[in-house]
């Protein structure tokens, strides 16, 4: 049933991504990979320059990747309707947690979904960092390599691309934070 699935304003997320996720989710269930790869991040060689961004929050807060430059930014695609992505979502608080006297940033792009469907999500699952909302999925679709959800990718201070992370990580791990603490200036 589609229903479970669609926002309050009746749309599904992107077809495409949708049918990703739940491969990636599939995979990630069925434990496919080891738990190193799984605590992992990808480097990715060629380094490309982030997609810009300009999203709304929730509750009406503005985020612009301009805004963020300078600093490492750790960039989560996920939605409420992914296992994986809702079952990540502790650790990434206690990563938030972590970081914030560190002058590194974290945000989660909730991909295709409302603020109502943002907000229940919150009540169940607090968290503070920054949740910014591609409603209409434009924006997921301009990522290089996001073939699923969830998806992580860290941003370097000059808005380049360096690491990819696919499907669920323990975020508060030191392994994966050193590696974000590393691209500090």
């Amino acid at each position: 049933m589609t229903s479970t699935r669609q926002s309050k304003t009746g749309r599904l997320p992107n077809k495409a991504l949708w049918i990703t996720g739940l491969l990636a989710c599939a995979l990630i269930l069925t434990g496919t990979a080891s738990s190193a790869e799984e605590q992992s991040l990808t480097p990715i060689p060629e380094a490309p320059e982030a997609p810009a961004f300009d999203l709304n929050g929730p509750n009406g807060e503005r985020y612009r990747l301009e805004d963020m430059r300078g600093k490492p930014l750790i960039v989560n695609f996920w939605a409420t309707w992914c296992p994986p992505c809702r079952a990540e979502m502790p650790s990434m608080q206690r990563a938030w947690e972590e970081l914030a006297d560190e002058d590194i940033l974290l945000i989660g792009i909730n991909v295709g979904e409302d603020a109502d469907t943002v907000n229940g999500f919150i009540e169940q699952v607090p968290v503070s960092f920054p949740l910014p909302m591609d409603i209409d999925s434009k924006l997921t679709q301009t990522w290089p390599l996001l073939r699923g959800l969830p998806t992580t990718f860290i941003v370097d201070p000059d808005g380049r691309v360096v690491y990819l992370a696919t499907g669920e990580r323990e975020w508060d791990d030191p392994v994966l934070l050193d590696l974000v603490r590393a691209l500090k200036r």
